[in-house]
């Protein structure tokens, strides 16, 4: 059974203070930015190792749970997007994010491995969060109209204004997702803790290699399911993904910390 982690402090900065979940200790130095993730779905696909291989930056190792590499599409909103001693700002800390993403590792040169997340792009409704994102964490984001409704079946639509296209316009995903199960934490060696529990980013911008930590609890993740009728947001990769995901996940809401880059190459 899923158990909430509970923290005694008030504040963004609570979640500091539950870290014995974490792979490796927290980042030092203040966090940069807080946000809170709403009515997520994980939505992964299985994919040969060699289509990833061919998509992802030759520093970065693709990781793969037992012989398989994974891409996931990730649409959900966000909430209180601030930096730390500031308030939320209306019209600008809340707006529909969507995401598609793989699964990687790189290791420094002191031998150290981190596994974390690569991002293909990222599609957002709030122009502003955009193009902050991209000037300082070197990620692709991009425009997108997009809409959000429901709260026990969440319909969700987004289309992208400008950035890589499609087979036959921009990228689109249009489809309602639900959970149908209970809520827990993933299986220490599953392949819900393998896609879900990661705990820094990796952004690859004109070559050089940075990466993001971010921090927090353990994901809750119920089981889920979903009807997709348009799902084009692989297509400027040259992938056309299944109707149907081989695994997802919701969940409802899970508070962010993340920090700033660094560059390692």
């Amino acid at each position: 059974m899923y158990s909430e982690i509970k923290t005694t402090w008030l504040g963004a900065g609570s979640v500091l203070y539950a870290t014995a979940h974490r792979p490796w200790p927290l980042p030092p130095g203040q966090w940069l930015m807080t946000q809170s993730w709403h009515d997520l779905l994980f939505a992964h696909y299985a994919m040969e190792p060699q289509t990833i291989r061919a998509l992802v930056p030759e520093t970065l190792t693709v990781d793969l749970y037992r012989g398989t590499a994974w891409i996931s599409v990730v649409p959900f909103w966000i909430r209180n997007l601030r930096p730390p001693g500031f308030p939320a700002l209306p019209g600008i800390s809340h707006f529909p994010e969507l995401n598609v993403r793989t699964y990687v590792t790189y290791r420094d040169k002191n031998g150290v491995e981190k596994p974390g997340v690569y991002f293909f792009s990222l599609d957002a409704r709030n122009l502003s969060a955009v193009w902050g994102a991209r000037l300082f964490y070197r990620l692709p984001y991009w425009h997108a109209g997009m809409k959000v409704e429901g709260k026990d079946e969440i319909q969700y639509r987004s289309r992208r204004i400008h950035g890589p296209k499609a087979k036959n316009g921009m990228p689109e995903w249009l489809g309602v997702y639900r959970p149908i199960g209970p809520v827990k934490t993933a299986t220490p060696g599953s392949l819900p803790e393998f896609l879900a529990e990661r705990y820094c980013l990796y952004a690859w911008n004109r070559g050089r290699l940075y990466r993001s930590e971010i921090h927090h609890l353990p994901w809750p993740l119920q089981p889920a399911e979903a009807q997709i009728e348009i799902n084009s947001m692989c297509q400027p990769l040259g992938l056309d993904l299944p109707a149907e995901a081989d695994i997802m996940h919701f969940s409802r809401t899970l508070k962010v910390l993340i920090w700033p880059p660094v560059r390692l190459l």
